[in-house]
């Protein structure tokens, strides 16, 4: 394996149920538009054409790692309804003991959906949510719970959840109902192999658009 892609596959344990969002892999990472709605643009002769919409989903694409300087990128595509995209976590150090941080995943090379960061609520929302010392003791647990499940800050929801916002805020100056579904379909690269066959189906992704399971 190469240099290049050395510690991007690290794979716990195929019988761990969950995963450490904010430790170093490779995702191949699909977020949709709202009812798979076509914002960004469409596809002729087998190539994208970008709206206003589409063109803002891709700057501000590759503009993640300059917020966030552990994030590597590799291949992307802005699709009609959709983006997909490979996001290379590499942070200098390891989170082999940290424990969930995102949604449960079984490692079987399925597809998750994972929740929102909810770090990024606005100040005056998070303040509101905050357990009053007088709330029942199965409220209270419930509280913790979900403390524990909530993408923490250096998490993919977290970077994912910026990146979908400042595309909303300026895709709203050219359509105020443009929206994305409220998750993100992300896919842990085990190995080499499985890295190269999504980076070619990114690649090929307008050529391949009709039999594509988001095309209408």
């Amino acid at each position: 394996m190469t240099d290049k892609f050395r510690n991007k596959y690290r794979i716990k344990s195929a019988r761990c149920p969950n995963w450490d969002y904010g430790s170093n892999a490779s995702y191949f990472i699909t977020i949709c538009t709202k009812h798979r709605e076509f914002f960004f643009g469409e596809i002729m002769d087998g190539k994208m054409q970008l709206s206003e919409i589409g063109k803002i989903a891709g700057k501000y694409w590759f503009e993640i790692p300059l917020h966030f300087p552990f994030i590597k990128l590799d291949e992307f595509v802005v699709m009609p309804n959709h983006i997909h995209g490979i996001i290379i976590v590499d942070k200098p150090y390891s989170h082999d003991k940290s424990t969930r941080l995102g949604n449960t995943n079984e490692l079987d090379g399925t597809t998750v959906e994972t929740l929102h960061a909810t770090s990024q609520q606005p100040k005056q929302q998070r303040q509101q949510t905050k357990t009053p010392k007088s709330q029942p003791e199965k409220q209270i647990k419930n509280t913790e719970l979900m403390s524990k499940i909530s993408p923490k800050s250096g998490s993919l929801p977290v970077v994912l959840r910026s990146y979908k916002s400042v595309v909303s805020r300026d895709a709203h100056n050219y359509s105020k109902i443009f929206d994305w579904q409220p998750k993100f379909h992300d896919h842990i690269i085990r190995n080499e192999k499985s890295f190269f066959q999504i980076k070619n189906y990114i690649l090929n992704n307008s050529k391949n658009w009709e039999d594509d399971r988001f095309f209408k």
